[in-house]
């Protein structure tokens, strides 16, 4: 029989998800997707409490914040640039600015402190990792999480290397003992640096995840779903259907085999209440 892929079959799942877990997702916007499909299957999950974060640098600083639940202050407030007129932080991404600087903070601190709560409850810990390129503050030499549209002159950009993010990946395990992680590498290309760019930054990553609970999104998107058809207009991102096959794949990889039925109703019960008949009786 003709084969019209490349079949990505990933090692057996070293970290399982069941429905007496309790699951972070951290990272990327396809950690918005991930996230988005445990919610639809009825896990207790939580996604993003910054937003979408995409160096391995900001997301481990997020995970220190969570475990601190160190209330963000003034200091942290930082004007957008671009003359947006909102007001954000480098913790953050830009869907948390706001119109001044007390509504801000309103918001990131009552996300904060939900976050900080689920988070030391979580069992269970996904983090998508989107690029080794970051940005460090030059005033500070803090990296950010997001520029917020500020001049290019106030930071300066640079590559992580496979040393760095696989010692700040595997701190990160070793602090909480408690947890249990599971790694994967974003399919959403970041094409702004370049294909080369773009293939040394998903390598870096792809390296320092060695001999961690892994899954491979990445893989799936490049050579499983190598075809333009899977793609969403701006060929960078995934399309829908392929964000949900991925997150289907992911399931299907971690989630406890007994509890397969439980998620199929589940989603079956989503699709169900989120349906508007067209001509309601009545």
């Amino acid at each position: 029989m003709l084969r019209l892929q490349t079949p990505v079959t990933p090692d057996q799942a070293p970290v399982t998800l069941s429905y007496s877990d309790t699951v972070l997702v951290l990272g990327s916007c396809f950690a918005e997707a991930l996230g988005a499909r445990l919610a639809q299957g009825g896990f207790d999950a939580l996604c993003n409490p910054f937003g979408p974060l995409y160096n391995p640098v900001s997301l481990c600083n997020a995970v220190a914040r969570l475990q601190s639940a160190l209330p963000f202050t003034e200091a942290d407030v930082v004007e957008m640039g671009a003359g947006a007129g909102l007001y954000g932080s480098f913790w953050h991404h830009t869907a948390f600015a706001r119109e001044n600087p007390a509504l801000f903070l309103e918001q990131a601190n009552t996300a904060l402190q939900e976050a900080a709560a689920f988070w030391h409850r979580c069992n269970r810990v996904v983090i998508t990792l989107g690029t080794a390129w970051a940005f460090r503050r030059n005033d500070t030499g803090e990296t950010v999480a997001n520029c917020l549209k500020r001049p290019a002159s106030e930071f300066t950009r640079y590559r992580l290397g496979v040393e760095q993010v696989a010692a700040l990946l595997q701190g990160l395990v070793a602090r909480y003992p408690e947890k249990r992680f599971v790694f994967t590498v974003s399919p959403i290309r970041h094409l702004a640096d370049g294909a080369r760019g773009n293939q040394l930054s998903k390598s870096t990553l792809l390296l320092a995840t060695e001999g961690l609970s892994y899954f491979p999104s990445y893989e799936i998107m490049m050579d499983e779903l190598r075809d333009y058809r899977w793609w969403a207009e701006d060929m960078v991102h995934p399309s829908e259907q392929a964000e949900l096959y991925i997150c289907d794949r992911f399931l299907e990889w971690a989630l406890v085999p007994d509890e397969r039925p439980r998620y199929e109703a589940a989603l079956k019960a989503d699709r169900a209440a989120r349906h508007r008949p067209m001509h309601p009786r009545g």
